[in-house]
């Protein structure tokens, strides 16, 4: 079995990765390692864990962890990443990775070196509703794609939640923003050419809190909108000249609506509904990085995709700097 060692005990490892590592096949959480010594311990005897520790670097230096699941704020992911990399740990991290793409190159140059896997924890490439719409598309079922429309919002005004601190990397892009370009390009496999964007910052956090964006693909067009002060919504929509995809749960599958792709025909008389019960994304994502680690061929999300994704992003803040197009 393979040995995941948790570095920090944030919201999203207790709520949901470590729980889909412990009910994985292949993998235990077996170190949990917290600047409070107290706070390891206890997540630690939560999910059966032998070892707690008391700092990040105990736990790297304990030959009781195969790789590191890594959930700390967004301004520490790479520092850690590569840390982890160095020390021989396969690496699964948080997304965002980095908060400019350009950061990311020292970190593929250690994973090369190291011989490690790093990948950045994009759970929705590992989910099959997203497979399904990557071949209704491939396959010509809606036709000609002409354009993708998305949405990604929830209302937190809590000035001491990390997505609310500047300094830690919080925002909407960093955290959401992510998903629409990262799912349409994974569902299309193409990158786009350039972009537009309105955003607005939080007079108070500093934090970007609204983006309206624009992306040109060249034959098709990317529109979505995001926000961390607007009611919850999730959608994805991949329309072409013969019908049209809905993901009606696209990002949190199972808690926002139940996990569905919907398949409309031209006239919307028509429609197909592909239900993936009982799916856990995240259980998906960490069994497939264990295989990748140990050897396998599962393909995991790779740190040049996490280039080419965080590329997009920084070209979306340029653009909301200026009116007009930005080039990615």
């Amino acid at each position: 079995m393979f040995r995941w060692g948790v570095l920090s005990t944030a919201k999203i490892g207790r709520d949901h990765v470590l729980p889909a590592i412990a009910d994985s096949d292949n993998g235990v959480v077996a170190a949990v390692a917290s600047r409070d010594l107290g706070k390891a311990r206890a997540l630690a005897d939560r999910f059966g864990a032998r070892h707690a520790f008391g700092s990040y670097e105990d736990l790297l230096a304990s030959d009781a962890v195969d790789g590191v699941y890594i959930p700390l704020p967004t301004s520490q992911h790479l520092e850690w990443a590569a840390r982890a990399a160095e020390a021989g740990r396969h690496v699964l991290v948080e997304k965002p990775l980095a908060l400019k793409a350009d950061d990311i190159a020292p970190l593929i140059a250690i994973r090369d070196r190291s011989k490690v896997v790093v990948s950045e924890a994009f759970m929705v490439t590992y989910h099959p509703q997203w497979h399904k719409v990557r071949d209704l598309i491939a396959s010509g079922t809606i036709g000609r794609l002409r354009h993708v429309q998305g949405a990604f919002s929830y209302f937190n005004v809590d000035p001491d939640n990390m997505r609310n601190k500047l300094d830690l990397g919080g925002g909407a892009l960093p955290d959401i923003g992510v998903y629409p370009t990262v799912t349409t390009r994974f569902s299309t496999g193409r990158e786009p050419l350039r972009v537009q964007a309105s955003i607005e910052r939080d007079k108070k956090f500093g934090t970007d809190i609204y983006s309206s964006v624009r992306a040109d693909f060249g034959e098709f067009e990317l529109s979505f909108y995001l926000s961390t002060q607007l009611a919850n919504r999730q959608l994805m929509v991949f329309h072409g000249d013969k019908g049209f995809i809905e993901v009606r749960s696209p990002f949190n599958a199972g808690l926002y609506e139940h996990h569905r792709v919907e398949l409309h025909n031209a006239g919307h008389t028509e429609a197909t509904v592909f239900r993936f019960p009982g799916t856990q994304q995240y259980r998906l994502e960490v069994e497939a990085f264990v295989r990748a680690a140990q050897g396998g061929k599962d393909r995991v999300f790779s740190l040049e995709e996490s280039v080419l994704n965080q590329k997009v992003i920084d070209a979306i803040f340029r653009a909301g700097e200026h009116d007009g197009w930005e080039t990615v």
